[in-house]
């Protein structure tokens, strides 16, 4: 028989977590899936660049500072996921959740306990030898898989700003990042004293202002910036 793959060989060249983590990347478990190997070299890649959060060459670079703001909300968002998709049976999705973790974290350059010490025990059920030797690695005692569960801080998973796209007449023009909770009569402002706005909008009179909750339209006559409208407060200025 030659239509079958030999597990055995995979985890030979790539180790057992990598294909552990590629058969729940896969798809979801009740659907049927080819198998395909070609993805798998990019799963080895994503545990490599996590295994490069702890190390720097031949040394721990793991610390005890503070955690930031942003390093804390990646967290949290990961903790989560993973929570509401082990309890879904919904694995693969957790697998693109813990690489887009992982990314955030490498381009914030983490080295924090507080963060990578939970991130551990999320993995520890999609790749356990990885997440047990990392886990005495840092110095922690016992076995990752006994660790108690993190727990979820909605607090961190609040969004500050919202970065609208801005187009007159149907086209992008440029971004504007504003307060989620600015005022209503805040939000004028902004449109008509920034010069990227002036240029376009040049003497025309704001006449309509529809807010919602991370969505925004403002219609200036025959200019109009569209922001992903959802539901909307409308006001009228004449």
């Amino acid at each position: 028989m030659h239509n079958v793959v030999n597990p055995d060989t995979i985890i030979e060249r790539y180790g057992a977590d990598t294909l552990r983590f590629y058969e729940m990347f896969l798809g979801p478990l009740e659907q049927s899936k080819p198998w395909d190997t070609n993805g798998i070299d990019g799963v080895h890649r994503f545990l490599k660049k996590l295994w490069n959060l702890y190390w720097a060459g031949d040394n721990v670079k793991v610390t005890d500072e503070a955690a930031s703001k942003d390093e804390l909300k990646s967290l949290y968002k990961l903790i989560k996921k993973v929570t509401a998709d082990i309890e879904n049976f919904s694995f693969n999705t957790s697998v693109s959740a813990f690489m887009i973790c992982v990314n955030e974290l490498t381009s914030l350059a983490t080295n924090k306990r507080e963060i990578l010490k939970p991130l551990l025990i999320l993995l520890s059920s999609y790749a356990p030898h990885i997440a047990e030797e990392l886990w005495h690695a840092i110095g922690e005692e016992g076995s990752v898989v006994t660790a108690e569960w993190p727990e979820l801080n909605e607090a961190y998973l609040v969004e500050d700003n919202f970065t609208y796209p801005v187009s007159f007449n149907g086209k992008t023009r440029f971004m504007l990042s504003l307060l989620l909770r600015s005022l209503l009569r805040r939000l004028r402002l902004p449109f008509l004293v920034l010069p990227k706005q002036r240029n376009g909008l040049r003497a025309k009179r704001l006449v309509r202002l529809s807010l919602c909750l991370s969505a925004l339209l403002i219609s200036y006559y025959n200019i109009s910036l569209t922001l992903h409208p959802f539901r909307t407060i409308k006001a009228e200025w004449v």
